[in-house]
């Protein structure tokens, strides 16, 4: 629970917000003023959150990428001249980790062990193990399910041009709903590597025979 609680510190740390605002003020202008204010008052907050980051001298990732999503999506809602184009965007890329999802199970080498192999540094080969792969395995598959459930929802909102409600859920199932998954995948995760009795990744680099003490913390 410590573990947890350190990386929810760090998600919700005020950085993260840099990409769920923007998008929600948007959804709020427009549906009070229109799509032309609701564009340029969503890229001004991006920019100057960035600014703010830079200033303090914070990390500004998320703001980049709150500036990248929002300035793509304003493209799209502008040469569409509907709301619901600001939206498109995240659409499609949650559709391309549907499909990234099932891709990596068919070929057994599960997105979550790539995603924890990039944030952590962990060497792929311990992730291939057969009694180290099932447990990321089973957390892809229920990414897989996330991005499958809410790409049916804002494909259905999309077309039926609920551009309110669409904002809504588009900003809620996203970052927030992601980090209550990961948190879920997480604990579920290290359970299940403990349950496979394989080793931990210093045991394995280590070269340490069975019967291992597993990994304990980190997934």
């Amino acid at each position: 629970m410590k573990d947890i609680a350190q990386e929810l510190r760090q998600l919700f740390s005020g950085k993260a917000l840099d990409a769920i605002v923007p998008p929600l003020l948007f959804a709020i202008i427009n549906s009070w003023l229109g799509l032309i204010p609701a564009i340029a008052l969503s890229i001004a907050l991006s920019i100057i959150l960035g600014f703010i980051r830079i200033l303090k001298k914070d990390a500004w990732s998320y703001a980049f990428f709150g500036f990248l999503g929002v300035g793509i999506a304003s493209l799209f809602s502008f040469f569409s001249q509907n709301a619901s184009g600001f939206y498109l965007p995240d659409i499609i890329s949650n559709t391309a980790f549907l499909v990234v999802t099932i891709l990596s199970l068919i070929v057994k080498k599960p997105l979550a062990a790539y995603a924890s192999h990039l944030t952590r540094g962990w060497k792929l080969e311990w992730f291939w193990r057969d009694d180290v792969r099932p447990a990321y395995s089973e957390v892809t598959i229920l990414l897989g399910l996330y991005f499958l459930v809410r790409s049916i929802v804002l494909i259905t909102l999309f077309y039926s041009s609920e551009t309110t409600t669409l904002a809504l859920i588009s900003t809620i199932s996203g970052l927030p709903l992601l980090i209550v998954v990961l948190v879920v995948s997480y604990i579920y995760g290290i359970a299940r590597l403990i349950r496979l009795k394989g080793p931990s990744v210093d045991e394995f680099l280590e070269g340490k025979q069975a019967p291992y003490l597993g990994q304990r913390k980190g997934f």
